[in-house]
């Protein structure tokens, strides 16, 4: 008997999940344009084998046309080039930064919301301390200090953004943290560990891969700004931010879109594909959907 044709008290909880995301069209769009642009950055590079370092004051500004699709920049480099190294770049930097700031998020999540009493108001406290910090403000005085690089700037981003999926995961092992089965568990005399590990983890990563989704727009869109302001990837390593930052000239803005519209536009169809594939697993995993 197919998926489709069996009723929903036969699926597995998996199962269900899946079906409730293929019936979110705007998830199922999300999807196919994020398969898309990490197709297109990681396997573009290798089939448009142009050199997105290579300077030639010859083609100075050049707007799209044969040999340059795309046109070139203020330093005669392929526009083309560029955005797909500089996508390969921005995405590996937002789901890397997305990645460890979900980890470090779950991992004092679920010990906040099982163990309770001071080990979760104290890591509740640290929490709502680095929630009150401004990512600009902070990210700018460290880059003062240390110097800006892509390993800072996902180390940055991750340990700044892990508070949503702290909150996230210690809701959701509150929780479960009263359930009949847990309790039964500790009864036979389970070790902490091992509930954490064998019943909270598994529980709460569908809800954890909500919040990387959502935490991987806000990443990008995040790296895109500093590096529009000079903060993010050091040039002249490419990156979509960095792109954008030749819309600061105003005769750029209005007479040559090509340096900029392309990056722009990628960074604006990432971020929604991402949140409505976000929004797609929120309501897969959510039981109150389920009819």
């Amino acid at each position: 008997m197919s998926e489709t044709t069996r009723t929903e008290s036969e699926l597995t909880p998996s199962q269900l999940a899946w079906r409730r995301f293929r019936s979110h069209k705007l998830a199922m769009i999300g999807s196919a344009v994020l398969l898309l642009f990490l197709l297109v950055s990681f396997l573009g590079p290798l089939l448009y084998s142009v050199d997105p370092y290579a300077v030639d004051t010859a083609y100075y500004r050049l707007p799209p046309g044969p040999g340059h699709p795309l046109g070139t920049d203020s330093a005669g480099r392929d526009v083309l080039a560029r955005l797909l190294h500089g996508g390969r770049l921005s995405l590996t930097i937002g789901l890397t930064a997305a990645l460890l700031a979900t980890v470090l998020g779950v991992l004092l999540g679920i010990v906040a919301g099982y163990f309770r009493g001071w080990i979760d108001s104290v890591l509740t406290r640290i929490a709502e301390v680095f929630q009150s910090f401004p990512i600009l403000i902070v990210i700018i005085v460290v880059v003062a200090i240390f110097g800006s690089g892509v390993l800072m700037i996902i180390v940055m981003l991750g340990c700044l953004t892990w508070t949503q999926a702290y909150r996230v995961t210690r809701g959701v092992t509150m929780q479960l943290r009263e359930q009949d089965s847990v309790q039964a568990v500790e009864g036979l005399g389970g070790t902490p560990v091992h509930i954490l590990l064998r019943h909270m983890l598994p529980a709460v990563l569908p809800h954890a891969s909500v919040t990387f989704t959502l935490l991987t727009a806000t990443v990008i869109g995040t790296e895109a700004a500093l590096s529009f302001l000079g903060l993010g990837v050091p040039p002249p390593t490419p990156s979509w931010g960095s792109m954008i930052s030749e819309a600061q000239s105003l005769r750029i803005l209005k007479s040559m879109p090509w340096m900029w519209v392309p990056p722009g536009a990628a960074i604006a169809l990432t971020v929604l594909a991402v949140n409505f594939v976000g929004d797609g697993l929120r309501d897969a995993v959510d039981p109150r959907q389920v009819r």
